[in-house]
């Protein structure tokens, strides 16, 4: 999973998978889910991020293991 944030249009892009989306849904103002051609979630796109989330912090808590971690 990778989160991704572009702070010249204020948008998140949530990464759940390696899979290439084939359909994308908005389901609420600005939230898109993409999906892969068996329908299952692979990203989720949210603009205006920083008006709909608490992005100054990210917390993670009881993952099973974390390969890696990078902090900007």
């Amino acid at each position: 999973m990778k989160l991704n944030y572009y702070p010249d249009t204020d948008s998140l892009y949530i990464d759940l998978s390696e899979k290439k989306s084939v359909d994308s849904v908005e389901i609420s103002d600005g939230v898109v889910v993409d999906y892969d051609s068996k329908g299952n979630i692979v990203g989720i796109d949210i603009d205006n991020a920083s008006k709909k989330l608490s992005i100054k912090k990210l917390e993670i808590n009881k993952l099973p293991s974390i390969q890696e971690v990078l902090v900007a």
